[in-house]
């Protein structure tokens, strides 16, 4: 992201921002689809410094996934049929809206109630080095929810999709 332009920061990026008592910390905790296929480990939260609320999470996808996707790719490059999700090396993080998600907070397991297993599969990963721009995220989202407005994210706006699937805390 550009700095000028940047409305999102990892929770760890900032030393005056926590997590509420009355919330989870989810970070380090397994998700998982409406199936309870493994997706990832949560390994950080992306939080909108204007709204003060976490937004994202930033998920380390499984690397089983990771493999059914390479697979995929590789037959779609030979079949001539190439996707524009195509993995490099590295590119292992997702993002998952927080209104996507119920909590567990009993077995500490995140599970996306809504996305499912071949979704995340076939979702653009981006590598946590070079975090993620506005494009990314558009594309991310349209995968998640077509059917929904395709301008979930705004450069003018970023409540509108947000405000939608507000994380309730369970």
């Amino acid at each position: 992201m550009e700095t000028k332009d940047r409305n999102l920061y990892r929770l760890d990026e900032l030393s005056d921002y926590k997590i509420a008592s009355n919330y989870s910390d989810v970070r380090g905790w397994k998700i998982v689809d409406a199936d309870n296929r493994t997706i990832g480990k949560i390994d950080n939260l992306w939080v909108n410094k204007d709204m003060k609320r976490v937004v994202y999470l930033d998920v380390n996808v499984d690397k089983q996934l990771i493999d059914d996707s390479r697979n995929e790719i590789h037959e779609a490059i030979a079949n001539d049929n190439g996707r524009e999700f195509i993995y490099k090396d590295g590119d292992s993080h997702i993002i998952i809206p927080i209104g996507s998600v119920s909590i567990n907070k009993d077995t500490k397991t995140v599970m996306a109630t809504n996305i499912g297993y071949d979704t995340f599969r076939k979702t653009s990963r981006y590598n946590l080095q070079h975090n993620f721009d506005r494009n990314y995220e558009r594309r991310v989202l349209n995968s998640y929810y077509p059917d929904e407005d395709s301008r979930m994210v705004s450069d003018s706006d970023d409540d509108a999709f947000y405000n939608r699937r507000e994380f309730d805390g369970r």
